[in-house]
């Protein structure tokens, strides 16, 4: 009986051993790519280009960071990128609580089809509408202007908010509202005093993800901003990429300065991120 008892014990720490392994490999599949980064970011010039050279920098050179950050505009295209990400998130959440909660507790006619619709406009790369979007934008005067980025990567953003959200609002139960309308709410009384904070961890993930998709937008910003003061980060770290030469050691200590907001953004909410995909992920 103890040999009995002893097997299964022996093979479920085999398989977690071997879960373990595998973990690990993923990891450090997806995270040596940052560590070749970070290790080329500390180099000098001389050691990247060096015939015999390795991965890690033989010679620290912290002021790789201090360079780029003093000497080349990255804190101002920082900002930059902060303000068009924050502002787009705010725009795209904004107008698409409303829509997304019409879509999840109203019924009209040609729902199914204004639905399909939505998934079908993500389907269009905003390179495939660029000559439109530079038009609209200089007929109103925001080209090379951060409005007209905030503007744009809201509209490209806002069917994914859409979306996202009705997914979201469909699994909170509309009895909770009703009472709230027996209680004397009226419907966007009931929205923001119950469905909203019902809804903060689907909120919060469609934030993170929006968020995350203005600040690595590259293709518009590239077309309508020409002001080196007015590029975001993903446009700006162009400035070490020369004709005739790469300042490596610069591009990816910038690029390490853009990665930076996003992990402790996500740090700070990750709780929030698991329960918020499932939540918009049972209905829709």
């Amino acid at each position: 009986m103890t040999a009995s008892l002893r097997a299964p014990q022996i093979k479920k720490l085999l398989l977690k051993f071997i879960l373990y392994i595998v973990v690990i490999d993923i990891c450090i599949f997806i995270l040596y790519p940052y560590f070749v980064m970070v290790c080329t970011a500390l180099k000098s010039r001389a050691e990247i280009f060096a015939i015999e050279g390795t991965i890690l920098p033989i010679n620290v050179l912290w002021s790789n960071f201090v360079d780029v950050w003093v000497k080349a505009p990255i804190a101002k295209n920082l900002f930059n990128s902060l303000i068009v990400a924050g502002g787009s998130t705010i725009i795209a959440v904004v107008c698409g609580i409303p829509a997304a909660y019409a879509l999840s507790r109203m019924k009209f006619k040609g729902q199914t089809a204004f639905l399909g619709f939505i998934i079908i406009s993500q389907m269009f790369a905003p390179v495939v509408l660029l000559i439109g979007i530079y038009k609209i934008l200089s007929a109103f005067h925001l080209t090379n202007t951060l409005f007209g980025l905030i503007f744009i990567n809201a509209a490209f953003n806002q069917a994914f908010t859409v979306w996202l959200l009705r997914g979201t609002f469909m699994t909170i139960s509309a009895e909770m509202e009703q009472a709230a309308t027996i209680d004397g709410c009226n419907r966007l009384q009931a929205m923001f005093r119950i469905l909203l904070p019902v809804a903060a961890p689907g909120i919060v993930t469609t934030l993170i993800f929006i968020f995350i998709n203005a600040w690595n937008e590259y293709t518009v910003a590239l077309c309508i901003i020409s002001s080196d003061v007015l590029k975001p980060i993903t446009v700006g770290i162009n400035i070490f990429n020369g004709y005739n030469m790469i300042q490596w050691q610069y591009l990816f200590a910038s690029s390490i300065f853009a990665i930076i907001p996003v992990v402790i953004m996500f740090m700070s909410i990750e709780k929030h991120l698991v329960s918020g995909l499932t939540s918009g992920g049972v209905k829709g």
